[in-house]
């Protein structure tokens, strides 16, 4: 993969970021419409969207893209793509109206299902996370850049150090603290970070977290940048049978239930399958 490409995107993203600060720090009070599956959209979301589609389809010729801010082709069109770029322009709007900095601009390219590069970029502090298959992922901030690698589990639990988890706050807490519960019988204590968007799956590429589960419905454009950079950190992200996340397989855009694994040399399926009642 082209690191010149991945340059390209983190530009366009930087640009789109820009514009959703201007609304972010204006005077204005901020209108807040509630799209036909109850989210929340603001002048922000459109306004990144207006900067990343069109730059987007320019980067690589023929290469679609498709946006959370822009009606959804249908499967049967969409099934034909090989190729094509996903965005969210504005990933944690909630967060975002909140004020509490925790929102990120989202873009993958995805190749036969797959996220094979990712650019994760943090407006408010700056931070931009970027990652292509083949070529790792780093961690660029005002100060420099940085090469970001997921962390071993087994010396940590071996120093009686916490599992440190991230997790949403607004969502799937139930079945979090479940996991939590089975965690905590077989390896001990766990920490975990509340934290919005996109963000918790660049704690776990980057070893500040070990596993991010997401027990609770997100959309494909929430998933794929960050993925890509969670998997050229060394990480994986599966769904709830397992199985890798993958993309465009069917006709709706919703993911199943996932986890972000940061060392993959540890055995996590006793852990993450729960074990089934006896009948």
């Amino acid at each position: 993969m082209n690191k010149a490409l991945l340059e390209q995107v983190i530009e366009v993203c930087e640009r789109a970021g820009e514009a959703i600060l201007e609304v972010y720090h204006s005077s204005a009070e901020l209108e807040v419409e509630t799209k036909a599956d109850d989210s929340p959209v603001t002048a922000a979301d459109l306004a990144a969207h207006k900067i990343l589609a069109p730059a987007l389809a320019q980067l690589i010729e023929g290469v679609p893209v498709l946006s959370e801010e822009q009606e959804v082709p249908s499967f049967t069109e969409r099934s034909q793509w090989q190729r094509y770029w996903i965005v969210d322009p504005l990933d944690g709007t909630k967060e975002f109206i909140r004020r509490t900095g925790e929102f990120t601009v989202n873009v993958a390219l995805i190749e036969n299902s797959e996220p094979v590069l990712g650019v994760v970029h943090v407006p408010v502090l700056g931070i931009t996370y970027a990652g292509c298959k083949g070529n790792g992922a780093f961690k660029r901030t005002a100060s420099g850049e940085t090469k970001i690698h997921v962390r071993s589990l087994k010396p940590r639990l071996e120093a009686g150090e916490a599992v440190e988890l991230v997790a949403s706050r607004s969502h799937g807490a139930g079945a979090v603290d479940q996991l939590v519960e089975r965690i905590e019988t077989k390896l001990g204590a766990v920490v975990c970070k509340n934290m919005g968007s996109s963000l918790k799956l660049c704690l776990v590429a980057e070893g500040a977290a070990d596993l991010y589960p997401r027990l609770a419905p997100t959309c494909e454009w929430d998933t794929a940048a960050a993925q890509a950079v969670v998997e050229a950190a060394g990480g994986t992200v599966i769904d709830d049978q397992l199985q890798l996340l993958r993309y465009n397989s069917k006709d709706s855009l919703l993911n199943p239930y996932f986890y972000v694994i940061g060392d993959t040399s540890f055995d996590w399926q006793a852990l993450l399958v729960s074990e089934s009642p006896v009948n």
